[in-house]
């Protein structure tokens, strides 16, 4: 019974020993194995067998990047203002047996270590580079700590300032500045705002009194050209009333004196005339009191002589020259009777019409036909050789006036054939009809 006991008692120390000499170390892990207690080898991710008394794991590393926050630690700048300044940072073990034999505690170490050197960095800093300069700082954090932990299997990836906290009066002070700053930056953006409305304002004022003085410029030119062109017109319609009113008036003397050429007046006859209208001269308003001359048959008589010639008889006869041809009198000419419209008038009205309906090419449009204006014969009084009012019919064919002709004037019969032309009608004998 005894050597059963004992049996099963060598069984159980020998499978404890088999148990205990099989290690399974996991992946991301690395075990340090000693024999007898020096280094054997780094056993990372396998199933791994130790001699039992012999071997053993020394300590198990982890290989993975790994996260540590320091607590906040306190840093005096350049400027003597003293900072709380809490970092972090990412390094990861590469080395397993250097993390055990060449330091202590890495951990530690990378703590201390970026401590002081957190320091001296800051140390060279003020307080305005320190809160703006983050990059910088880190850059110069992860160099240090990279070369120094490098001979402890460590390689540092990143270190990063988590908050960087100055004196509650710092804080305060940054605060009214930062206030400042943004009320300043306030008050210049409200200034350039106001600026550029007053710019624009101004720029609008400018291009409507531009506009403004430009509409007013077109509308006093084409009142000006308006102006002439209706003075122009006037003075042409008055130009040729006055040259129709002289021919009329040209043919009627000329009329009279071939009626007194005809009549062949004697002396006698005149005589009588001469004093038949003495009283119409006497209605003079200017005229109180005519005196006949005492020698007024010697003036008479001298009269005789100088538009007649004696006869045996002794009376003096008036007798008109064998040819008598009547006086070339010079025409007009044509366009002082030219109705038509002037094209350049009708573009200028056209132009008015479309730019006061706010179309932009109307100078390019032909001109609108312009409704014919009176004939120049219209415009002169019936009174004054004038043409007569609408419901007389107009002259045409041989009957028309020419140019140099008075209306109502037949050039081949030389009488007039209209008591309403302005002309004055003789019969055969010379005398007016009544």
């Amino acid at each position: 019974m005894e050597g059963l006991i004992f049996l099963a008692v060598i069984v159980i120390l020998i499978a404890s020993v088999v148990v205990s000499s099989v290690k399974l170390i996991p992946q991301a892990e690395a075990a340090v194995i000693e024999r007898l207690g020096r280094y054997q080898r780094t056993a990372s991710g396998q199933l791994t067998l130790i001699i039992p008394f012999i071997d053993r794991v020394r300590a198990k590393v982890d290989l993975r990047e790994r996260v540590v926050t320091f607590p906040p630690q306190s840093m005096i700048t350049e400027d003597n203002l003293t900072l709380s300044i809490d970092t972090v940072v990412y390094f990861q073990v590469t080395d397993p047996k250097s993390a055990v034999y060449e330091i202590n505690n890495y951990i530690i170490a990378v703590e201390q270590l970026a401590t002081t050197t957190l320091r001296n960095v800051v140390g060279g800093l003020t307080l305005e580079q320190t809160l703006t300069s983050r990059d910088m700082i880190n850059k110069q954090l992860r160099g240090v700590l990279d070369s120094e932990t490098g001979r402890w299997g460590l390689r540092v990836a990143r270190v990063e300032l988590r908050s960087i906290d100055p004196p509650p009066s710092i804080q305060d002070s940054m605060e009214k500045q930062m206030r400042a700053d943004r009320e300043k930056r306030a008050t210049i953006l409200t200034a350039e705002g106001q600026r550029e409305a007053a710019i624009t304002t101004a720029q609008g004022a400018k291009q409507a009194a531009i506009l403004d003085a430009e509409g007013n410029k077109q509308a006093a030119i084409l009142s000006a050209e308006a102006d002439r062109q209706s003075r122009m017109l006037r003075a042409q319609g008055e130009r040729a009333a006055r040259y129709l009113v002289a021919e009329g008036q040209a043919a009627a003397i000329a009329r009279v004196n071939a009626a007194v050429k005809a009549s062949k007046p004697t002396p006698e006859m005149l005589a009588y005339q001469y004093v038949q209208n003495l009283p119409e001269m006497a209605k003079g308003d200017a005229a109180t009191m005519w005196m006949i001359p005492s020698q007024f048959g010697d003036s008479l008589e001298n009269f005789a002589k100088a538009v007649a010639k004696k006869d045996d008889d002794g009376v003096f006869r008036y007798e008109p020259a064998d040819v008598d041809t009547d006086a070339d009198l010079p025409s007009a000419p044509d366009e002082w009777f030219d109705t038509s419209t002037d094209p350049e008038i009708a573009r200028s009205v056209a132009a008015a019409e479309a730019a006061a309906k706010g179309t932009t090419s109307v100078m390019d449009e032909e001109p609108r036909k312009a409704k014919p204006k009176p004939g120049v014969f219209d415009m002169v009084p019936e009174s004054e050789g004038g043409a007569a009012p609408d419901d007389t019919p107009a002259l045409s064919g041989p009957q028309g006036a020419q140019p140099g002709q008075p209306t109502g004037i037949d050039p081949a019969a030389g009488l007039d054939t209209d008591l309403h032309q302005g002309g004055y009608p003789i019969d055969e004998t010379g005398r007016d009809r009544p």
